[in-house]
């Protein structure tokens, strides 16, 4: 477990080199302003305030790919509900304080996560001018 990687997977730098390809700015393992800062997100984006997870498969659950060890079988499925609860209350957190949270699978083609995120980014209301 020490050499899994927390930030900077293939599929998130999939994600990221498909969100800068649009011209989309971010910035990559932060706490949201306003947060818990031991809950850090993968991708930020502060102007539009989306909290971008990229979830692996094995260590959040995946309906379709999650499969537990069959060694040690009952001590990995604590361990992995455990992270699938922290992952439903930072959402709650995140939403509270004013972050529309996405959560994508490692699975998920880059280019359709990117496309979702700037779809929900170019719905947004545009920010009146200051002053």
């Amino acid at each position: 477990m020490r050499r899994t990687r927390r930030t900077g997977t293939a599929p998130e730098m999939a994600v990221r080199r498909a969100l800068h390809r649009r011209g989309l700015r971010y910035l990559v393992d932060v706490a949201p302003p306003g947060t818990n800062k031991r809950r850090r997100v993968d991708v930020l984006l502060r102007g539009a305030r989306i909290a971008l997870f990229v979830d692996g498969c094995f260590w959040h659950s995946c309906p379709e790919h999650g499969q537990l060890p069959k060694a040690n079988r009952e001590w990995w499925r604590v361990k992995l509900h455990g992270v699938v609860v922290r992952d439903r209350d930072t959402d709650v957190q995140l939403t509270a304080a004013g972050w529309r949270v996405v959560r994508v699978w490692e699975h998920e083609d880059p280019d359709d996560v990117a496309d979702r995120v700037l779809a929900l980014v170019t719905a947004l209301p545009a920010k009146p001018p200051p002053g």
